[in-house]
């Protein structure tokens, strides 16, 4: 084991462990939040089914799961990260994008250096049935976390560890060989509820227990629907995803800095200007966002995130008249759903006309 940990050390990955397949007590809990609908539009969560607690199902054949943390927090963040970020989300005109996404895919990143670590092992052992994961499969990742030793849930839903906090992806590899299993983590939240109270849509509905149909996360990277207005203020300029229970949780004094130059901030997506990325065609955000997790979501919900935020900056004061050019540049040839939410955007201006009950200004387009 030693030395499948210091492969994994020169590989990125800051820890690994070991977790058994059976993860049949796990269901229960996860049958719940799918009857619960926490999983909003995500239907293939549903689809899987109790797959993801079946980890042979998967993989047949597998009798242990290799898992691996890997840091992401990026170098050029200091040791004030936290208190910088907080600050970012009062300057309205900034565009806040989640600290994973400012650099490379990590799906990509992970996936060939957990085979890189499945071929090592090979080499050593001989022919290894195996497969590689990361966030890419019916997987229940921070389950299979926490077994192995690799942290425990937090009360945000994260795997959460003393020595490194939440700022880390998680990986796995099944594998048909019987490696000795590595201790679970134990919980250290106590009593503290910061990730909790910090949820800008309450979306932590309790303990260890999510509602995505709430998460900020979801409503701008998962979710292609216009975005409930209930939770339009709360999004404030948070434009892909959201750190917001990460930042405030005590633990992350304790997150590592990567060492991987893939996860370094990119300057498009560092401290950006929300009227800089709203002017972006198609074209220009394909072009940008090659090789990040962000261009997954195209273009369409892009600026459906970007005109909720512009809207907000409105509503906070920022100058109007930039703004509001921007926005209105943009319905002539806006689709359905993004008018509406320029509309809405529109309709935070001073003086602005009444809103109709979809929150659009009357005779906006809409879905």
């Amino acid at each position: 084991m030693r030395r499948l940990e210091g492969w994994a050390r020169e590989l990125g990955f800051s820890q690994i462990g070991v977790a058994e397949v059976d993860l049949g007590d796990a269901e229960q809990g996860l049958r719940a939040w799918l009857e619960a609908g926490f999983h909003g539009s995500m239907d293939y969560m549903a689809a899987h089914g109790m797959k993801r607690a079946r980890p042979a199902e998967l993989q047949p054949g597998a009798l242990r799961v290799i898992t691996a943390r890997m840091p992401y927090l990026p170098e050029s963040r200091g040791e004030q990260w936290q208190a910088q970020e907080t600050a970012r989300l009062a300057r309205p005109g900034e565009a806040v994008i989640s600290m994973y996404a400012r650099g490379r895919d990590y799906h990509k990143v992970l996936r060939h250096r957990l085979q890189k670590l499945a071929d090592r092992l090979a080499v050593e052992i001989g022919p290894l049935g195996h497969r590689c994961f990361t966030d890419s499969a019916p997987v229940l990742e921070v389950e299979l976390a926490t077994r192995s030793g690799l942290g425990w849930r937090g009360k945000h839903t994260l795997a959460l560890a003393r020595d490194a906090g939440s700022m880390f992806f998680l990986g796995e590899i099944f594998i048909d060989l019987a490696l000795p299993l590595t201790a679970p983590a134990t919980p250290h939240c106590g009593q503290c509820t910061a990730c909790i109270d910090v949820c800008p849509t309450q979306a932590i509905v309790a303990p260890e227990r999510l509602d995505a149909r709430r998460c900020i996360s979801y409503l701008t990277i998962e979710s292609d629907d216009p975005i409930p207005l209930e939770f339009r203020r709360a999004i404030g300029n948070r434009i892909y995803g959201c750190d917001d229970c990460q930042v405030a949780c005590p633990w992350n004094k304790f997150a590592r800095r990567t060492s991987l130059p893939d996860f370094a901030e990119r300057p498009d997506m560092a401290e950006p200007s929300l009227l800089d990325l709203f002017a972006w065609s198609e074209a220009e955000f394909l072009r940008r966002t090659e090789g990040s997790p962000i261009r997954r979501i195209g273009h369409a919900r892009w600026q459906r995130n970007l005109a909720v935020a512009l809207g907000n900056a409105l509503h906070a004061g920022e100058p109007r008249a930039p703004i509001e050019a921007a926005l209105r540049a943009r319905l002539a040839d806006a689709s359905p759903l993004l008018a509406e939410h320029i509309a809405w955007a529109l309709s935070s201006v001073p003086g602005a006309g009444a809103l109709n009950d979809r929150g659009a200004a009357p005779g906006a387009a809409r879905e």
